[in-house]
């Protein structure tokens, strides 16, 4: 099963595992209000895993390139002036209007904490200069669960990528079950900000090494299939208690 961990300051990551990790806006309010802020966050998901500091990066991006976008990101990552020394392996995530989830491991000694430091303030800081609010955007520090064995790790890696932008179709798909799978998948597959789409080889990602489920999935027919046997077989219910509500 998995190891539920709260965040504390103390708390180690073990080297190799890997973690779920999410959160929330405070009392549910949204973290994402239009598509730009979905965005902006995928911005730093892709910046803010890097040892060195990234506090001006996105602003003097935009300084020098005009609008932002990933193609520009791009450009940055990929020039060899610029050596990144990524903080954690992120595998998938799913962006969602109050909430987001993540599955990843540390590639360095308190590389997750790090970069859900950075990450975090950098998101917080822009929001509420957008949107002109002031405190806190999250519910508290983040969550953590740790992967345990292959099939809840699996069992994860299709909650975050399909079940979540289905529940924008399906509100109460968790506590009623699915009543249409083919709708779940369609949703899934047109949500932009999950890697849904990376897996099922329709787009590549700047932010995500899918490292050890290329193993497990080596195929994009075999993660469809593994898709489409957990909407099916309601094997998510195993990890329902386990999840962000």
């Amino acid at each position: 099963m998995y190891n539920i961990e709260r965040m504390n300051r103390k708390r180690q990551f073990l080297p190799g595992k890997i973690y779920h990790i999410y959160n929330r806006g405070v009392a549910k309010c949204l973290i994402c209000e239009d598509e730009s802020d979905f965005w902006r966050m995928l911005q730093g998901l892709c910046l803010f895993n890097d040892k060195n500091s990234a506090n001006n990066i996105l602003w003097q991006l935009e300084r020098d390139r005009g609008h932002l976008t990933l193609n520009v990101l791009k450009e940055y990552i990929l020039n060899p002036k610029y050596e990144r020394k990524p903080l954690v392996r992120i595998f998938a995530y799913c962006l969602m209007p109050n909430h987001f989830h993540l599955l990843a491991e540390e590639l360095e000694e308190n590389g997750i904490v790090k970069f859900m430091q950075k990450f975090g303030a950098g998101y917080v800081r822009y929001f509420n200069n957008k949107h002109k609010r002031v405190g806190g955007l999250f519910q508290g520090r983040f969550k953590t669960v740790s992967a345990e064995s292959e099939q809840h790790l699996l069992s994860l890696l299709v909650y975050i990528n399909a079940l979540n932008p289905g529940q924008l179709v399906e509100p109460n798909l968790k506590k009623e079950g699915i009543r249409d799978i083919q709708k779940i998948l369609q949703k899934a597959e047109e949500w932009p900000f999950s890697t849904h789409q990376e897996y099922i080889g329709k787009r590549n990602s700047l932010i995500i090494e899918k490292g050890i489920f290329s193993e497990l999935l080596p195929t994009f027919q075999k993660y469809q299939e593994l898709v489409e046997s957990i909407l099916r077989n309601k094997k998510y219910i195993e990890i329902n208690h386990l999840l962000l509500e």
